[in-house]
């Protein structure tokens, strides 16, 4: 085929979204069989990948069940059918699940046995610890137990979303002459899944049971004078998409309270069973809970593995955990510093986790206790629980200053946490308000309105990330203070269009989608494109947690057909298949897995040695493109710059230790290259937490 007959648009160049999301998973559940990291570091990256595993089929398996279901074509550029993804899913999934079990039960049990921690089965408890388990399930969960056996008078219980139950087989007869043959015992939510067993009965041990022992230990107690002939687990994961019409509803807080409650019992998805169940009472559940065979996951220990996340932090062993660190914090801003006097002299540049996200409370602080502070304007999509923010936010409102919160209601699984802290705010007299209907609110944009002595200015945060202190440390994001009046008056006009009708105004510097971000983003890749052609120099390096947008897929083929050199650091999703011949073969995508989870999105273009850099909230996807409101910000600060560029992109382009390379084939491939180890993240902490930057 001639090389301008070439259709970019084949779906042969597109990788499958959903089997990209569960090649990520692989890669999270790689770093738990690593040597290099710390055991209990592999045991959480292990649950890490369970609880990943869950959200994906509540979410991406649920909604193509409900195509099928509704025989809705929506094919994506692979041109892939959901019936047929789906086919594909369960194949990998259950390979995936496999070998979580086998890293459990053959590696970190083992591995953690040998340094003192053990969670020794029923058959191994000594008489004490034995008489132990027996006084606590007496104590602790005989009282909340509530056993059904299953007859006509009472039919087969509502199983909640990804609970812990249990199918009892039974024979003989009650008081009343019944004899149901099984029952169900449902575990309540607020039962620990793991207990440590006292430290006197266990020496100089550490050694925990799981609560699913407990029960199967002692289930004959629930059926006097019955007998228990099999008691096995089960887990049902239900679709968790909320749905609700924006347009069709008049209080989109109240419709979401209500849809909350349905999340628990929505349609099931997946069974997960105890790997001795016998398959007359899984087919009794399967038929229950309508689900085919490919649905059933065996599972060959506890079957919500996401609930051992719990061990790492009962236990005091910091050799087995990963360094604690400080995040620095820039030599401009000691503890204490006027935040406002700092941002007038130069716009603060912070990269979190390595440096701290305390300067983002304190600002917030300070504009909430200055006097001269007149309005204070937010987005929160993520803020966790007690958030210092929120209770700041609180405080400048009661104290009478102007505050607009936009809080995005519909943030996949915090919608209960937003909308207790939007009941909140308004009680406290700040203006709360849900966005736009149809797009969610995903920029991260603080506004500062202050009186400097004839004048009004403004003092603007951007970040990459969300005002969350707790991610803060665990994920990496930019965040920029600055003062400009464009840039000030571009996050103005932004809030404007979230809290009153009326159209958009053209910005400044701010990039912003649903409006300009994708063609702008368009514009510059063919921008390389052309400098390419013309011999004069082009490259592109991006990264961001996904790439799925085809026309921005298509635009990067047609840039590296050009010529150009192009770097894509993509955590997660990646639709592109880089190095096929005569369309990719100029791309380069990797990822990053390892200690804090890659979050910053970064773009940049070469351009004629005239370089352009920007930090953005948007990945290159469909929905951040069309669906969403983004803001992505240009570093004109050329000290700035540079300093995005060394720690955020080419510090990821030389690791070696912790780095995936993208085949074109869709699989992901360990980067391996003789000498001297090179861990990005690692060398960041070394960097910033040793001399920190004067910026």
């Amino acid at each position: 085929m001639d090389a301008k007959t070439i259709d970019l648009s084949d779906p042969r160049y597109f990788i499958n979204r959903e089997l990209s999301l569960l090649e990520f998973n692989r890669r999270v559940l790689e770093q738990a069989k690593d040597e290099s990291n710390p055991l209990l570091e592999r045991l959480r990256f292990l649950c890490i990948a369970s609880s990943n595993l869950d959200e994906f089929f509540e979410i991406r398996v649920a909604g193509l069940k409900q195509q099928v279901a509704y025989k809705a074509a929506q094919l994506g550029p692979d041109q892939l059918s959901a019936a047929e993804q789906l086919r594909r899913i369960a194949e990998t999934a259950h390979l995936l699940v496999a070998d979580q079990y086998q890293v459990l039960n053959e590696i970190l049990i083992p591995a953690l046995n040998t340094e003192g921690i053990g969670f020794p089965r029923r058959t191994e408890w000594n008489a004490r610890q034995a008489r132990w388990v027996k006084r606590h399930f007496y104590r602790e969960l005989m009282p909340v137990l509530s056993p059904i056996g299953l007859d006509p008078s009472h039919p087969f219980p509502r199983i909640l979303n990804k609970s812990l139950n249990f199918m009892v087989s039974l024979e003989g007869r009650d008081a009343f002459g019944r004899d149901s043959a099984i029952a169900i015992v449902q575990a309540p939510r607020a039962l620990p899944r793991i207990i440590q067993i006292p430290t006197e009965l266990t020496g100089d041990r550490l050694e925990f049971v799981f609560l699913s022992s407990i029960i199967h230990a002692h289930v004959d107690d629930l059926f006097p004078g019955m007998r228990v002939t099999g008691c096995y687990q089960f887990r049902v994961t239900r679709n968790s998409d909320l749905f609700v019409e924006d347009e069709e509803v008049e209080d989109l807080l109240r419709a979401l309270e209500g849809e909350l409650h349905q999340r628990r019992f929505g349609d099931a998805v997946r069974l997960e069973v105890a790997d001795e169940c016998p398959a007359q009472m899984t087919r009794l559940l399967q038929h229950e809970f309508g689900l085919a065979d490919e649905d059933i996951y065996r599972c060959k220990g506890p079957v919500n593995l996401q609930r051992m996340m719990a061990v790492p932090e009962m236990i005091d062993r910091p050799d087995l955990k990963f360094p604690p660190f400080s995040p620095s914090r820039p030599r401009r801003l000691p503890p204490g510093a006027d935040m406002f006097d700092v941002i007038r002299r130069g716009d603060l540049l912070l990269h979190h986790p390595f440096q701290s996200f305390s300067p983002v409370v304190e600002f917030i602080r300070q504009a909430a206790l200055d006097p001269a502070v007149l309005v204070i304007k937010q987005t929160l999509y993520r803020t966790g629980p007690d958030s210092p923010i929120v209770k700041t936010l609180v405080e400048a409102a009661r104290a009478g200053k102007e505050v607009t919160v936009v809080v995005e209601l519909k943030a996949r699984f915090d919608e209960e946490a937003n909308i207790e802290l939007a009941t909140r705010l308004q009680e406290a007299g700040a203006h709360v308000v849900y966005g736009v209907v149809g797009y969610k609110t995903h920029a991260k944009m603080l506004l500062v309105v202050r009186r400097e002595g004839k004048q009004l200015r403004r003092y603007v945060h951007l970040s990459t990330g969300n005002y969350h202190p707790r991610t803060s440390r665990s994920y990496t994001d930019f965040g920029l203070f600055t003062c400009d009046n464009a840039i000030a008056s571009d996050v103005q006009r932004i809030f404007h269009q979230l809290t009153a009708p009326g159209r958009a105004s053209k910005l400044k510097k701010i990039l912003q989608s649903p409006f300009t971000l994708h063609p702008r983003m368009l514009e510059l890749i063919q921008r390389e494109a052309t400098h390419a052609a013309q011999g004069r120099p082009a490259r592109i390096i991006a990264k961001m947690n996904a790439l799925v947008e085809v026309n921005t897929i298509i635009a990067l083929y047609e840039a590296s057909r050009a010529g150009v050199q192009i770097d894509l650091i993509v955590r997660g999703i990646c639709a592109l298949r880089p190095g096929i011949p005569g369309v990719s073969e100029h791309i380069r995508v990797r990822s990053i897995v390892g200690r804090f989870l890659e979050h910053s999105r970064i773009f940049f273009f070469q351009n004629d040695d005239n370089p352009e850099a920007y930090l953005s909230s948007a990945d290159w996807m469909g929905r951040n493109f069309f669906n969403r409101i983004e803001s992505c910000l240009p570093i004109e600060d050329r000290r700035l710059r540079e300093r995005i560029v060394k720690e955020g992109l080419e510090n990821y382009l030389v690791d070696n230790t912790r780095a995936w390379e993208l085949l074109s084939d869709g699989r992901y491939v360990r980067v391996k290259t003789a000498g001297r180890q090179r861990d990005a993240q690692q060398l960041l902490l070394e960097q910033l937490g040793e001399h920190q930057p004067l910026t």
